[in-house]
């Protein structure tokens, strides 16, 4: 017989943080777009894209912060590190479960709790996500918004062009970021049960 019991997984403050980040970067890649190519594109002003994008843009930098000063004061920001010791051999585990395991109905090899939140796959990309590439999104956002007045931070940097190419790069990463993310999260007991659960903030756990 198939067990069903829910898991309070998500609190408020994350799946209010998720949100509001997920719309952000759909909001940023279609600004982001338009900027990237307005000889080419205009579903908008180029004038409408940028200001939109700079405003969308610093509520995102608040809500980073927030979810650093939330996960860093509850000292839940240790779901995001890897044991070392195993991360390797569960990594390989999790993998081969989404290429093959999923499709051939086996169990997932990782068990959500609200400890052990991430398996190993995402630990490693959430890690290097949160840590690495959203600050340095952020940061050459700020300095592609003011140019002039971060002018001696660019140049340290190496000019304006290399800013502006890492904040492309991270950009094109975003976007297929947001279609992996959406596709992996279709696979829970149903395609909609992870997405319920940003909602809910509880996780079905099947036995």
């Amino acid at each position: 017989m198939n067990h069903q019991k829910l898991i309070y997984i998500h609190p408020v403050p994350v799946r209010i943080w998720h949100w509001i980040n997920a719309v952000s970067f759909i909001v940023l890649i279609i600004t982001g777009i338009q900027i990237r190519y307005a000889e080419t594109l205009e579903f908008m002003t180029l004038s409408s894209a940028i200001s939109i994008h700079n405003y969308v843009g610093f509520a995102a930098i608040a809500n980073y912060f927030i979810w650093f000063a939330y996960y860093l004061g509850t000292g839940k920001i240790k779901i995001y590190i890897p044991d070392l010791r195993n991360v390797v051999a569960m990594a390989i585990k999790q993998a081969q479960y989404y290429g093959y395991g999923f499709f051939v109905g086996k169990p997932n090899p990782h068990v959500m709790t609200p400890e052990n939140k991430f398996n190993a796959l995402q630990q490693q990309a959430y890690l290097v996500i949160m840590m690495v590439l959203l600050p340095a999104q952020m940061i050459s956002g700020l300095f592609l918004w003011k140019v002039k007045g971060y002018e001696e931070y660019v140049m340290l940097l190496g000019g304006i062009k290399i800013i502006d190419t890492i904040h492309v790069l991270i950009f094109f990463f975003f976007t297929s970021f947001i279609f992996i993310h959406c596709y992996l999260a279709t696979l829970g007991h149903t395609p909609l049960a992870h997405f319920k659960a940003m909602f809910t903030g509880y996780e079905e756990h099947h036995d």
